[in-house]
Formats: C-alpha cells, sequence, structure tokens
C-alpha cells in the first residue's frame, strides 16, 4: 500500500540567513526511543526561559531520519513535524533538522543526491530554515562507484554537502563529520587528511561540529579547540556528550555542566548538549548548560588530574573526609562554579515533580542498543553468550520471584575474564541496528485517556505487558493467576502499589554456605511502607542526593562517593573489629570499635536517606518523570539495600575466615557509575547474573530490607516456611494434626544451630522472606542426625503409610541418613534455606536475598554453593543459571540434579 506523503514544490523558497551568534541548545541524537512532540514542546518553552537558541533534531533509532532516510513524510508526519517548527520558532528557536544518509548513500549518484534535496525540500516546506548532515557513526569506506569519482571519503562527503547547502539557498547550515573527536581523528588531528579536506574544501558559512578529545569528553580545553579550529578553518560547534547515557543502562546523569572552563566560549561558534534519552532526567543538564553560556569566568577551584583517589571519583571541592564543601560565596554572577549551578537548577526542578502528568503501562526499558550517539559502547567482548547475548537487555533479565531448594556446597570452575573494567567513554564501535519507531506519527509513550480507561496510542516499538515469563513463574503462582495478571491493565494516573496483591508464598528451598553472625540491641529501623501529607514530598535535599548518586561520568557527587567510601571502610576494618570483640565479654569501648560503629551509622544515615528519597519519588505527581528515574533510584536502592544488610551481618559477626579484599570482578559485568562501584565492594566472584534485575513494571513505594536473623523472628520464618509447604501439597489433614511439622523439618535445624548465618527479608512492617544458612554440610547434617531428628521423632509418630506430602515427610524423618554424595563429601559443604511470600512482586529481591548470603559465606571461606533440585523444575534451573550454577552430577533421587557455584 502506498502511503500518502504531504505535497512539496520543486523550488522552495528559503530565506537565506548568516551563521553569526553563539549556538546554545540541544541535539537529540541519541540512540534509542525519541522524545515526544509534547515533550519537544516542553523543552521549547524551557530553553526560552533560559535563554537557549537552538534545537537540533536528529534521533538515531527515528526511522526517516536514518535507516529510510530516502523516504518523505506522511501527511501526518508532516503536521506533526510542522507543529514542532511552529512551536520552536514562537519560543524564538532555530529548529535544525538533521538527516544521516551515510550507512548506504551513493555519493556519486545523482538519483540519490536528488533523493536527499528533495527530503530536505519537502522538511524547508514544514518552515524548517536551519539543516545539519550527519556523517558520524558509519564506515569510513567508498562504494566502487565513488571511488572513480571522488579523490577520498572527505572529498565525497564535502561535495554532496556543499551541494545541498547551495540547493537549499545556504540556510543555517552543521555538519558533522565521520572524525568527529580527537581520538577518532587518523593518525591524529593535525595531520588527519579527512579533516584537513574537511577544512579547506567544506563551504566557510557552514559549521562543522565536533565532541572534543573523546566521544565522551571529561575537559574540553581552549588549546584543543585552537587545534581543531586550525584544522577545520573554523570554530567548531560543541556536540557535547557529557550526560549522553544511552551506552550505559545503569546510568543516568544528573550533575551539572562541567570539565568545560567558560573561556572555550571565545573560541566556538557553540555547544548543543546531546543528553539522556530519559527526557524528564535532563532538566539539571540543560539548565546548567544555559547558566554556563551566560558565564564569563571560571569560578571552580580546579584540582588536579593526578590525584589519587580514583579515576572515576572525582569531587570538586574536596575536604579530608571526603566531603564536598558549600560554594564558595565570593562567586560574582559571571562566574560559573558548577555546585552552585546544580543548586540553581535543583530549585527550578523541584516545582516539575509536583506538576500533574500522567502515563499508563509499564516501565519501559531502554532500548536494547547499548549505544550513544556517535558511540556504540562494547563493553561485554568475552561475555558467554549464555550471560550476555548481543542486543539483549541483560541489565533488566527476568527472574522468578523466588529461590527454591538447594542443599551442599562445592567449588564449581567459572570461566575467567581477566579484563579491566575501562572507561566506557573510551571505548568505541558503531553501531548495531536497533529498533526503528517513528515520533512524529505518534507519541512515544502511553497516554492516560479522559475517561479513567486505557487509550493506547500506536507505537512501532511494542511495550512489554507481562512481568514475568511463565518459565519464571513460582510454581505456586496458577495459570489463572497469570492469565489475570497479564490482562489488568494498570492505571499510573493514581499512586498504585504493585506489591498489594497475593499473600501466598513461593516453595521453600536449601542450600550450602556459611555465615558467623549474631545481630546485637535491637533490630534495624523500618521505613514505613507509605508517607503521608507532605512527608510525601520530595526536597530539595532530596533531589541532591538523586543528583549526586547519578553525576557525571568521570565522577561521583560527593554524597555518592561518601556512600562508596565509608562502605569500603567499613569493610577492610570489620576484621580488626570482630577480633577485638571476640576478647571482650562485656561492653566494647575500644576506639577502633567505636569508631566501626559511628562510621557504620552514618552509612545507615544515607541509606535511610535513598530509602526516603526513594518513597517520595514514587509519590511523584509527575507519573511521566517518575517513568524516568524510577528504574535507576530503584536499582540503586537495591544495591545499597545488600551492602547494607552486609554491613549489619559484620557488626554482628564474632569470627571471619578470610580477609574481605574485593575478588577478581568480571569486568564486563559492570555497566560503570556508582552502581557498579558498589557491587564491586561486594566480596564475592559476580560472573553471572546477580546484579542484573528487570525493574517493576509499575512502579512501588514498598521498601524491601534484609537483614541477620533475631530470635524474634522464628515464628515469623516458621508461619512463612508453614504457608509454603502448604502451598500445592495434598494430605492437608497431616499437616492440620501437626501444623509446625514443615517448619520443624525444614528451617528448625538452620535457627538452633546456626542462628548468626540466618537473614530475613521485611517489607517495612512484616517479614516476608528468608535465607537460613549453615557452615559446614557434613557437620550440619551430623548435628541434625545427632540432636535434631530424635526430638522430631518423639514429637511425630511414625505412619504407617507415605501417600500424602506430610506422611512422606515423616517417614523422611524416620529414614534420615546423615549423607552427602561423594563429589560433595570430599568438600566443605554448606547448606541453605530459602523462602519469599509471592506478594513481593519485585523479581530483584529473591537475587539480592541470595547475594546477601552468598558474600558473608565467602567472608568466612566458603568457595562455593550447589544445589540439588528436581529436573522438571524448568523455572528453578534457570533461576540458578543466572546465578551462576552449572550441572554437576546426578541427584540424590532419580528426578534430581545437582547444580554448584563458585563464589
Amino acid at each position: 500500500m502506498t502511503e500518502k506523503v504531504a505535497k512539496i514544490d520543486s523550488d522552495p523558497s528559503v530565506e537565506k540567513s548568516g551563521c553569526s551568534g553563539f549556538v546554545c541548545g540541544v541535539v537529540e541524537g541519541f540512540y534509542g526511543r525519541p522524545w515526544t512532540s509534547e515533550q519537544r514542546k516542553d523543552l521549547f518553552v524551557k530553553m526560552k526561559k533560559w535563554g537557549m537558541d537552538s534545537y537540533l533534531y536528529a534521533p538515531k533509532d527515528d526511522y526517516k531520519h536514518r535507516a529510510y532516510w530516502r523516504e518523505l513524510y506522511s501527511v501526518e508526519e508532516a503536521e506533526h513535524l510542522t507543529a514542532l517548527i511552529t512551536s520552536a520558532k514562537e519560543n524564538g528557536i532555530i529548529f535544525y533538522y538533521a538527516i544521516s544518509p551515510g550507512l548506504d548513500i551513493t555519493y556519486s549518484s545523482v538519483k540519490e543526491v536528488s533523493a536527499l534535496k528533495r527530503k530536505l525540500e519537502q522538511v524547508s516546506q514544514f518552515g524548517c530554515e536551519a539543516f545539519a548532515l550527519l556523517f558520524d557513526d558509519i564506515e569510513p569506506e567508498m562504494s566502487e562507484a565513488d571511488k572513480e569519482v571522488y579523490q577520498s571519503f572527505a572529498h565525497a562527503q564535502v561535495s554532496v554537502t556543499n551541494e545541498i547547502f547551495q540547493h537549499l539557498g545556504q540556510p543555517k547550515f552543521m555538519l558533522c563529520p565521520t572524525q568527529y573527536c580527537a581520538a577518532r581523528a587518523v593518525p591524529d588531528v593535525k595531520t588527519s587528511e579527512y579533516l584537513n579536506t574537511i577544512g579547506s574544501k567544506l563551504v566557510p558559512e557552514i559549521d562543522v561540529m565536533w565532541t572534543g578529545p573523546k566521544v565522551i569528553s571529561r575537559l574540553l580545553t581552549v588549546e584543543s579547540i585552537e587545534e581543531i579550529t586550525d584544522v577545520l578553518k573554523r570554530p567548531p560547534i560543541i556536540w557535547d556528550n557529557l550526560h549522553a547515557n544511552d551506552y550505559d543502562q545503569k546510568r543516568v546523569f544528573l550533575g551539572p555542566y562541567s570539565g568545560r572552563s567558560p573561556d572555550i566560549m571565545k573560541k566556538i561558534r557553540g555547544v548543543l548538549t546531546n543528553p539522556n534519552c530519559e527526557y524528564g532526567a535532563n532538566f539539571v543538564a540543560i539548565h546548567t548548560l544555559a547558566q554556563w553560556s551566560r558565564c564569563s569566568i571560571d569560578g571552580k577551584v580546579d584540582l588536579s588530574l593526578n590525584d589519587t583517589v580514583s579515576a572515576d571519583i572525582k569531587l570538586e571541592i574536596e575536604t579530608e573526609d571526603g566531603v564536598a564543601e558549600d560554594v564558595p560565596t565570593t562567586l560574582t554572577p559571571l562566574m560559573y562554579h558548577p555546585r552552585r549551578a546544580l543548586r540553581n537548577a535543583i530549585i527550578e526542578w523541584l516545582p516539575e515533580f509536583k506538576k500533574s502528568r500522567h502515563v499508563w503501562g509499564p516501565i519501559e526499558p531502554k532500548p536494547q542498543v547499548i549505544t550513544t550517539n556517535t558511540v556504540c559502547t562494547t563493553i561485554a567482548p568475552s561475555a558467554p553468550p549464555s550471560v550476555f547475548p548481543p542486543t539483549v537487555n541483560t541489565c533488566i533479565s527476568v527472574t522468578t520471584t523466588t529461590t527454591s531448594s538447594t542443599t551442599g556446597c562445592i567449588a564449581v570452575p567459572v570461566s575467567n575474564h581477566s579484563s579491566q573494567l575501562e572507561t566506557l567513554a573510551d571505548v568505541c564501535s558503531f553501531p548495531h541496528p536497533g529498533p526503528f519507531v517513528n515520533s512524529l506519527a505518534a507519541d512515544s509513550k502511553i497516554a492516560s485517556s479522559d475517561d479513567g480507561g486505557s487509550q493506547t496510542s500506536q507505537t512501532t516499538e511494542p511495550m512489554e505487558v507481562n512481568a514475568t515469563p511463565d518459565s519464571s513463574l513460582p510454581a505456586s503462582i496458577s495459570s489463572a493467576e497469570l492469565k489475570k495478571s497479564s490482562n489488568e491493565d494498570v492505571a499510573m494516573a493514581d499512586n498504585v502499589s504493585c506489591d498489594s496483591c497475593s499473600t501466598s508464598v513461593t516453595p521453600t528451598g536449601s542450600s550450602n554456605m556459611q555465615m558467623s553472625s549474631v545481630l546485637g540491641g535491637s533490630s534495624s529501623m523500618l521505613v514505613e511502607e507509605t508517607l503521608t501529607g507532605q512527608d510525601r514530598d520530595l526536597t530539595e535535599e532530596d533531589l541532591i542526593l538523586l543528583c549526586e548518586l547519578f553525576y557525571l561520568p568521570f565522577e561521583h557527587g560527593s554524597q555518592g562517593s561518601q556512600l562508596l567510601q565509608e562502605f569500603a571502610w567499613l569493610k577492610m576494618n570489620a576484621a580488626a573489629v570482630i577480633q577485638a570483640k571476640s576478647k571482650s565479654d562485656g561492653e566494647i569501648s575500644s576506639p577502633e570499635v567505636q569508631e566501626w560503629m559511628k562510621r557504620s551509622e552514618r552509612f545507615n544515615e544515607i541509606t535511610e536517606s535513598l530509602n526516603q528519597l526513594f518513597q517520595r519519588l514514587s509519590y511523584s505527581n509527575n507519573r511521566e518523570l517518575l517513568f524516568d528515574l524510577y528504574p535507576y533510584v530503584w536499582d540503586i536502592r537495591g544495591v545499597v539495600s545488600i551492602l547494607s544488610c552486609y554491613v549489619k551481618w559484620l557488626g554482628s559477626s564474632k569470627s571471619l575466615k578470610e580477609t574481605l579484599n574485593n575478588v577478581d570482578q568480571e569486568a564486563w559485568m559492570f555497566r560503570g557509575g556508582l552502581i557498579a562501584d558498589l557491587q564491586r565492594q561486594i566480596p564475592i566472584d559476580s560472573s553471572n547474573d546477580l546484579f542484573l534485575y528487570k525493574p517493576p513494571d509499575v512502579p512501588c513505594h514498598k521498601i524491601y530490607n534484609i537483614r541477620p536473623y533475631l530470635p524474634a523472628d522464628e515464628s515469623a520464618i516458621y508461619s512463612i516456611c508453614i504457608k509454603t509447604c502448604m502451598d500445592g501439597m495434598d494430605g492437608t489433614e497431616t499437616f492440620e494434626k501437626y501444623p509446625d511439622l514443615a517448619a520443624d523439618r525444614i528451617v528448625g535445624p538452620f535457627l538452633n544451630f546456626s542462628p548468626e548465618n540466618c537473614f530475613v527479608v521485611e517489607d517495612g512492617w512484616d517479614i516476608v522472606g528468608y535465607g537460613l544458612a549453615a557452615l559446614d554440610a557434613k557437620d550440619f547434617l551430623r548435628k541434625s542426625e545427632m540432636a535434631w531428628i530424635p526430638n522430631l521423632r518423639e514429637k511425630y509418630p511414625k505412619t504407617e503409610s507415605a501417600e500424602t506430602a506430610a506422611e512422606k515427610m515423616i517417614f523422611d524423618i524416620y529414614s534420615f541418613k546423615n549423607d552427602l554424595p561423594d563429589v560433595l563429601a570430599s568438600h566443605n559443604s554448606s547448606v541453605i534455606t530459602t523462602a519469599l511470600l509471592t506478594s513481593v512482586l519485585d523479581q530483584s529481591v529473591s537475587k539480592r536475598l541470595m547475594t546477601c548470603i552468598f558474600a558473608a559465606l565467602r567472608a568466612n571461606g566458603s568457595l562455593g554453593c550447589h544445589v540439588e533440585i528436581k529436573t522438571s523444575e524448568k523455572y528453578l534451573h534457570e533461576f540458578y543459571s543466572k546465578l551462576g550454577f552449572a550441572e554437576i552430577c546426578q541427584g540424590q533421587y532419580p528426578d534430581t540434579v545437582f547444580l554448584g557455584r563458585s563464589f
């Protein structure tokens, strides 16, 4: 079917305009879902308010911009694009329309060049008076036909660009070259034949875009600008990727514009920032750039780049304690300081969260392609395909909401990649084909209807509907429940909690590991599930914390850095504290212990502030903004919850068998940023899917905490275990006769012989799960045989038959034997049993619980673990495979198998 296209004139009249004035604005040039028309119009209003003047339309995955650049816009698309251009003009913003024909254009083809002219003529008829040709992220090779006509690749691009520029009547015009940064200049900037050809042959009135020394440049200096200016024979326009995040699904950049002294403004034609994919996350980035453009003096205190704080952790003004000082009060309005700019931006950003904006449907993950404008980062070239398949978003892997039966522990060989994590901005290759969308014909998000129903706008990239595929559902979730869940349309216009559904539980299980800890004193403070009144409102301090946790590519904010430093210090000094405590029967008052406890409290305060931020954010009226930020805050809160649990475990431990130095980590597992740096502090081998989570489809405000077990938790653990075993079992009459049977058999030995190795999961009010562990499986079975099983035989009389589940459990008590398979008995094994309520819809909780157990066990010398599961339990096999388990041997029963992993 032929698509209707908007009518165009063959000879459009375009007003000629000069190139004077400093260009300052935004380029929508990232890979991934483009912004919506409404978001762009909102951007124009803000840009006008902040004194910015230019917007460059260049969404990489808008298919008629790049992949299908030859196709003309339909009538519907033309209306949308015309409305955008009109809106930009109304706000005094120059709308640059960019097109990227470089993937497959034949430069010497008259037909191809005519198609390019016709496409841009059509856009000019929509009222566009400024254009750009982008030749970034393409192979620097010419076709055989082009080689017969042009002397070089640069000559071909210059020829076409000059011709288009003249054909359109010499409008405002930009060119993005293939060598767009110093790192890609061959062999270097000064001697690059390509860049020198661009400089000498390109029409002088055409501006050239440049990203700086790197694709994502840490610094832009006067010297580097002068170097490229000499080669291009014109000052460049900076295409700034400082806040671009499409190359890393774990990161969003909320820090201020930094690393660019106002001194460079007199050396360049302008700056266009290519920011985060999420429109709502760009307020600080754009606002601080606008502030920077109005300043002429650098008010930031310089820090030596050779400081050893960290290659990636850098503060602007840092005290000995690693805390950023206040901005100097001597700053004048013409002096730019990033921290002052951040504070100013946050003051204006805060009201945005209170605006009522509705969004329907689940949270959408980033595109599967891990790329940024002019950068596609190959993070994991050596990763096993089963763990990191090409173009698959492993950061949101779907996992079961439960752990299940595990027994024993054995070290299992795991592939070891020794490569170090490289700076993301320096690891570049060309982009892979990604999903294409049409941001001009339909909105990229799902909008709410006026009548309260669901009105889904048409999209070319479908939104994920089901939270969990069949293969990863716990056995306790019925197919009817799954069907009901998948068919429900949840309206995000309201503050819906995703954790108010089922109260059933998942199957219990067992596995083998060790921990040595008893939590002294009272339980950790719980964060209330719901906040009321003004407690729900975000504060400036909340947004400062948010920005400092997700700061900039090359530096963490002060509170993020403090969080990292405090945990590292607590971990490294825990052994001395535990040793001091073990030598004293009374109150511990040594300076070392007191300092450790004080700093652990400081770490806990930051953790609680993050919990508060998470909950307040989830109550925001601006649901569109919430959807943009929620996955990141949810993710870092989950990681910090693991660290918080580990700190509590260290504080209650009586012994440590190994030092807590970091193990060699798999570099490709971490996508960079503070989240990755925090994950690296957890003392386990992370060569698996432990840290890869799928965020909830629906934002919720419920907080899940994992902490060490207290004696007062016994009844709650018994209750969860009993509910678990009741689900789907026959013979309930026997369980009614002996209500504690299942709990006595499954969790009782752990709580009696190894309480120091147990953890519980809380939802802010109640215990909703547990993970119980013992160090040595052989020793644990020996104690069970000698001291626990006899008591159970006295409590539960032997049955005449073993037909029901309860009768089989009693029969197992009387036939219990202390034995392990030979392949396991020769190793220092551990054992755990775990369970979570199915009301815990956050699929990351089970993994985080396992991570806490793994980390604690490894700290006490455990080398790994194994699990015995039924061969029919496919979802359990998938779950453990994602955690690094591999098949070891046949299980103790014909229908079971042992899976194992190393730490």
